[in-house]
């Protein structure tokens, strides 16, 4: 068997190598690091009996979805969730923990089927928690895929549907507790995500490595000089 993984963030690649290297001899791995990359005449010349995408977060065209089994994974309990940025819309309704649905791509987004599901905690900073979720996709829901290759089933239930976060929204709101001020920080504290910040002048104040004890939020400030565009 030969499957193909389709990433970007350096978490996954670190464990999408790591799964290659324990899958040698019995599933050959082809990793694809870059958007440009995945391409139909490629897929076709490698022949994958999977495609899977963990965190890749582009639109997938339809010659490759409607051509391959493509499975994505969404983090929540799908069909709740659909759309875009799930962790930060979980944790802003103050949810604890979520699950991530492993699920068919198909033409409408986070609508297709379900292969499995598996529970997650949403504590820690978002970067732990992506981290985290690697840890689930990698070791748990793609080697019970090729293991058992399940037959995905219809969601059931009614869609709750999530919009995807702008870079604006990240500017420090008012709260009404010291707890909604933490999960606020922690929900953007990921490499590569806008982190929560305000606007001082010529500087923006950015804040993570948030921390919370005796109704207390403590968390590094981090002063910077604002872009034209800011």
């Amino acid at each position: 068997m030969t499957i193909v993984i389709a990433t970007i963030r350096p978490w996954n690649l670190r464990r999408a190598r790591a799964l290659k290297r324990a899958m040698t001899g019995r599933v050959k791995v082809r990793i694809i690091e870059r958007p440009s990359e995945l391409t139909p005449a490629r897929l076709r010349r490698i022949q994958p009996a999977y495609v899977f995408f963990p965190h890749w977060s582009r639109m997938i065209p339809e010659e490759i979805y409607s051509g391959f089994e493509c499975v994505v994974f969404h983090m929540t309990d799908l069909p709740f969730g659909r759309g875009g940025s799930p962790l930060q819309n979980l944790i802003s309704k103050g949810l604890r923990r979520t699950k991530v649905s492993a699920i068919r791509a198909g033409r409408d987004l986070d609508a297709g089927p379900v292969y499995m599901k598996a529970p997650v905690s949403l504590a820690g900073p978002a970067q732990e928690i992506y981290e985290r979720v690697s840890g689930l996709v990698f070791d748990k829901l793609i080697p019970a895929i090729i293991r058992n290759k399940p037959r995905p089933k219809p969601q059931r239930g009614r869609p709750v549907f999530f919009v995807r976060r702008k870079p604006e929204e990240s500017r420090l709101p008012e709260f009404r507790s010291a707890r909604e001020a933490y999960d606020f920080i922690r929900m953007l504290d990921a490499d590569g995500y806008p982190r929560a910040y305000v606007d001082q002048g010529a500087l923006r104040v950015e804040f993570r490595n948030a921390s919370i004890k005796g109704g207390c939020v403590r968390a590094e400030a981090v002063f910077k000089p604002r872009g034209k565009n800011e």
